[in-house]
């Protein structure tokens, strides 16, 4: 079976390809309709599984965990995508089918026979060091003495760069040439950093589009079939919307205090919202209050309650009660604090895990702050000598971010695209439809659904 790479170039566009040589070689090209929300975890779940969010469970990057009374964003765990993998679709047809996922999302304790993901390690004493959790355990050694340890802080946070897409193509090459899979998974951020720092239609676009389609030719060149696709397109953003604040000041949303920071507190908030790019969950008690209020707020272009959630495919128990689009250039923040004063202390800081909600404003070091660029190299000292430190470099200003997405595009030209080596028959391909394509390039057949 001639391999099958399937490259995730996260916000690539039909605008965009001009700049992209290497990817505009692959001769076949389709408009992608993708999902709501158009975000990295629901879309990628959906390509693989071939379902809408209401069927395989993930409803953004990240929800409130009900039964746990915790908001969490970017979780890893496998479990959590229901339905049957691509790759468990080809075992039944083929055992001896093997499959490697390098940096697409949900990858630890997937049944992939290689896997390579971001993984901090997590020192006792407080620090972070950049690593990656790789299957086989032994191949993870032969991984880092040929590249280098993965580039955390390169593939996210305001010194986001090349680097880390760099490294994932030496990976996938790496990994295909040592292990032969016959399904290869990567996934290529690079464009995702300056479309949102600066805008879709900013000349640090069309470098970002440049740079990557280099990084990309190593893998394009690699004798397998080449799929590139990507999950939603990135447009102009101009207006934050303060969601959670909304709602503080209508006297849903409360906080408790802790040495003089604010906590969002979900336990005891009538109504508060998980914000995702330009999609919001909200979750209440008192939906038709909340829709009435929250359909007056500048920058909201919808408020779904769980019927009319349905006709987009996201109505799951762990969805808001409510779902907030945001308007084409608008998008949601995650602040719930009144005061920058009370900001808890992750706010300032590149804290994925520890933040109620999204938040864009990590790409950027503090504009307001003459000497950010000197308090962190002196906070990377810090960390070198062994010693605690806090990176609280990012502003709470969401004004510099330029680009956004999450909603279901306006146009295709601002839409995902899917480009392949092969011809796939047809000029459109619904995200849902990704999945059973996949199988057809390597002779395999789909579930029906």
């Amino acid at each position: 079976m001639k391999p099958l790479v399937v490259i995730d170039v996260v916000g690539l566009t039909p605008a965009l390809l001009p700049h992209m040589p290497n990817l505009r070689g692959l001769q076949h090209r389709a408009e992608l309709r993708t999902v709501l929300p158009a975000v990295t975890c629901s879309v990628q779940s959906t390509f693989l599984t071939g379902l809408m969010p209401n069927q395989h469970g993930i409803v953004g990057n990240g929800w409130y965990f009900r039964d746990l009374g915790e908001v969490f964003l970017w979780r890893q765990h496998n479990k959590l995508v229901h339905g049957e993998k691509l790759w468990e679709t080809a075992r039944r047809q083929r055992p001896d089918y093997k499959a490697a996922n390098i940096c697409w999302w949900y990858a630890m304790g997937a049944s992939t026979d290689i896997t390579v993901t971001p993984r901090p390690i997590y020192h006792a004493d407080g620090r972070k060091s950049p690593d990656a959790y790789v299957r086989p355990p032994e191949y993870h050694d032969r991984l880092v003495a040929e590249l280098g340890e993965f580039p955390l802080f390169q593939y996210w946070g305001p010194t986001a760069a090349l680097a880390s897409s760099e490294w994932i193509v030496k990976a996938a090459v790496k990994t295909l040439a040592e292990h032969r899979p016959d399904l290869l998974l990567v996934y290529v951020p690079h464009l995702d950093y300056d479309l949102q720092r600066f805008g879709p239609n900013s000349p640090e676009a069309r470098i970002a589009a440049r740079e990557v389609d280099q990084a990309l030719k190593p893998l394009l060149d690699q004798d397998a079939t080449i799929v590139a696709l990507s999950e939603y397109g990135i447009t102009q953003a101009d207006t934050p919307v303060d969601i959670n604040r909304a709602l503080r000041e209508a006297g849903h949303l409360e906080v408790y205090t802790q040495a003089g920071m604010e906590y969002l507190d979900p336990w005891t908030s009538k109504a508060f919202a998980v914000a995702d790019h330009q999609v919001a969950h909200v979750y209440t008690d008192e939906p038709a209050k909340i829709k009435d209020l929250l359909r007056q707020l500048p920058g909201v272009d919808e408020v779904l309650d769980r019927d009319e959630q349905a006709r987009y495919g996201i109505d799951h128990e762990r969805s808001g009660d409510l779902v907030a689009i945001a308007e084409p250039t608008a998008w949601f923040t995650y602040y719930y604090w009144l005061d920058d004063a009370r900001a808890p202390d992750f706010a300032r800081g590149v804290e994925i895990h520890r933040k109620p909600g999204y938040d864009p404003a990590e790409l950027f070091f503090n504009p307001a702050d003459p000497f950010v660029k000197a308090k962190a190299a002196a906070n990377l000292a810090r960390k070198k000598l062994g010693l605690r430190y806090a990176m609280n470099v990012v502003p709470l200003d969401p004004a510099p971010v330029r680009g956004t997405h999450g909603r279901l595009p306006d146009r295709p030209e601002d839409g995902p695209v899917l480009l392949c080596t092969d011809d796939i028959g047809a000029d459109r391909v619904d995200a849902t439809e990704v999945r059973d394509l996949l199988l057809t390039l390597q002779g395999l057949k789909g579930n029906p659904r």
